[in-house]
């Protein structure tokens, strides 16, 4: 098989997916940034949580990581969103930071500070984790003491911020576009690592599939 990020993993056979859907499962991990990770602190309403895990899979995001107590999407917001991504829980901030900093990323918290980048100027060159705060109260000092920077949304109206799933959205479209534009394909999530995750949605499926069949009395295809 190719090393190449964006090399096609090989599809597995499936007795109850067809395999358009699982082509289209092997676009998106193709689309997949690995250089583009999400950590959110402290965001205490399911909702907005929920609405930031479906921005990240939406726009490409594969690494996300929850810094909370025990959650359960919103299924309104996140649309299933969460089974989609490679999401870690952290009951306090420092492991997540130093997860991602093993991995070579540099942090960026979403905040309004001064000397804030903007999601045109952010650099990305690199791999890059953006740390979203609390509703009400933003990042924490902590965050803060612990980041590389600050990313800030830039606002021409009256308001002074926004929604935090609302920010997280507007930063990471561009920050995940602007990334792309330094790569040779669509995306760079290692191949080995797209046939792994393609071969779990799968199973699961397959698993969910055959059961719903079980407890409806129906036998195998």
């Amino acid at each position: 098989m190719s090393d190449r990020p964006d090399a096609a993993p090989d599809l597995p056979a499936s007795p109850f997916i067809n395999d358009d859907r699982v082509e289209r499962w092997r676009e998106a991990l193709a689309r997949r940034l690995s250089s583009v990770a999400v950590i959110t602190e402290a965001v205490h309403r399911r909702h907005n949580t929920s609405a930031i895990l479906r921005s990240c899979e939406c726009f490409g995001v594969h690494q996300v990581h929850l810094v909370t107590g025990p959650f359960r999407p919103s299924k309104g917001a996140a649309r299933g969103a969460e089974r989609w991504l490679d999401v870690h829980m952290h009951p306090t901030l420092p492991p997540a930071i130093d997860a991602l900093r093993a991995q070579g990323f540099r942090i960026y918290v979403a905040d309004l500070a001064a000397d804030a980048w903007s999601p045109d100027t952010l650099p990305v060159e690199g791999k890059v984790a953006i740390l979203f705060g609390s509703e009400l109260s933003g990042v924490s000092d902590e965050a803060r003491a612990l980041a590389d920077g600050a990313v800030c949304v830039p606002m021409r109206g009256l308001t002074e911020s926004l929604n935090v799933s609302v920010a997280a959205a507007c930063v990471l479209q561009r920050v995940t576009e602007r990334k792309r534009q330094t790569l040779p394909g669509p995306g760079d999530l290692d191949a080995a690592v797209q046939t792994a995750w393609l071969d779990g949605w799968i199973d699961r499926e397959d698993h969910a599939r055959a059961g719903r069949r079980a407890r409806l009395g129906l036998g195998e295809e």
